[in-house]
């Protein structure tokens, strides 16, 4: 989503005259796009912008402009603490960088529409914001509620990407499934979307448990092209600390859909948090039984922190070594589900996106190193020889 966000400000910068370097010293201005989700993420940016000044010094004609989640939550005291500091865009304002570059009197006027950078996977932010008041996540306080994007401007974008050469399109949003645009539903979004020419194949991120419909299931069924893996956040496997968390379900729904999808031949990755301040012994064994159950293919999983300004911030923390032998049992387990989850690949038929020329992802995010090269973007169907670590190896493959 910040990947999506900073190439959305990019074209508006682009369309004054902008161009890209990788060289601070070459550049006339610095855009940093902050993430606060975590604490130390927002201190990085901080400090960034604490270096910058230097920087600025050298040249005062130089332009820096702080955008994105953590300057939505800090706000005007950015400016107060960093005089030098021209522009500050809240995550809530991306939508209308254009008005904030032009307000500041910064930039030359807008010239013709940027054409999007070319590239195999492209993204398409489809709503902003979310619903939910989790007691561990900030996002909702700097991100706002649900705001979901009219479709024709989604389509637009998308047609945009796919004739400047993408393939595979990625459907973002905080609770992207929850969209809706009048009688457009997620599940028409995405054969909408798939119906694009030149679009080969259609994913989407973070989707919640609650929102997998009846609808999208038969969408799936009837469309080829609907990337057929989903990362599923399920955060904890006790259905009490779900409560607490305020997640909107229990363990049993959340294992529900996840059956109901594996039986549509999705393969499901998820985010585990170990140690939320009412985590007992019991509720962490839960965990660990449902990341069995759920055969989940791959797992980021953290220690719980605390962030400022959230309802679990005001909990007693769990001891640190308590934290992190539970990490280390879950991590444990979570690569010997993968190992297996790459075995299960092996004699199956595959269609194969190359991102490079002998590597791409099958439908369900599996890498696959083929025998010969192919060229970028095609795609290949094969069979699958045998697993290595986190790599599938093809033989008798056909574009």
């Amino acid at each position: 989503m910040n990947e999506a966000d900073s190439e959305e400000m990019f074209l508006h910068l682009s369309a004054r005259g902008a161009v890209r370097t990788d060289t601070l010293e070459e550049a006339d201005a610095v855009l940093i796009n902050t993430c606060t989700v975590r604490d130390h993420a927002e201190h990085r940016a901080i400090s960034f912008l604490g270096r910058l000044m230097k920087w600025k010094r050298q040249d005062p004609r130089r332009i820096i402009i702080f955008a994105g989640c953590a300057a939505q939550r800090l706000g005007n005291q950015l400016k107060k603490r960093y005089p030098f500091l021209n522009i500050v865009c809240g995550a809530k304002e991306i939508e209308n960088f254009a008005n904030t570059l032009d307000k500041s009197g910064l930039f030359a006027p807008a010239g013709a529409a940027a054409t999007p950078a070319p590239g195999l996977l492209a993204y398409a932010t489809i709503m902003r914001g979310c619903n939910f008041n989790c007691t561990y996540c900030i996002v909702p306080s700097v991100r706002g509620p649900v705001k979901c994007l009219p479709v024709q401007d989604i389509l637009q974008d998308v047609t945009r990407k796919a004739q400047a050469g993408a393939k595979e399109i990625m459907l973002l949003g905080q609770t992207v499934n929850a969209y809706e645009d009048g009688a457009t539903s997620f599940a028409d979004l995405l054969n909408r979307v798939s119906e694009i020419p030149g679009v080969e194949r259609v994913r989407f991120t973070s989707p919640h448990p609650i929102y997998f419909t009846p609808q999208f299931l038969q969408a799936v069924k009837d469309n080829p092209k609907i990337a057929r893996h989903v990362h599923l956040p399920v955060q904890s496997g006790s259905s009490k600390v779900l409560r607490e968390m305020k997640r909107g379900y229990t363990r049993e729904l959340f294992l529900e859909k996840v059956e109901a999808l594996q039986e549509h031949g999705f393969t499901i990755s998820t985010d585990i948090i170990v140690g939320f301040p009412t985590e007992t012994e019991e509720d962490f064994q839960e965990t660990l039984s449902l990341v069995e159950k759920a055969h989940f293919f791959a797992a980021y999983c953290f220690k719980y922190s605390p962030r400022q300004g959230t309802p679990a911030a005001q909990m007693q923390l769990l001891p640190q070594n308590v934290l992190e032998k539970r990490l280390d049992i879950l991590l444990n387990q979570v690569r010997g589900l993968s190992e297996q989850a790459y075995q299960r690949q092996v004699g199956t038929q595959q269609d194969v996106l190359m991102e490079e020329p002998t590597k791409g992802r099958t439908s369900g995010n599996f890498w696959v190193k083929t025998s010969r090269a192919f060229a970028v973007g095609n795609m290949v169907r094969c069979e699958i020889e045998k697993a290595e670590g986190t790599l599938l190896f093809a033989r008798n493959e056909h574009d």
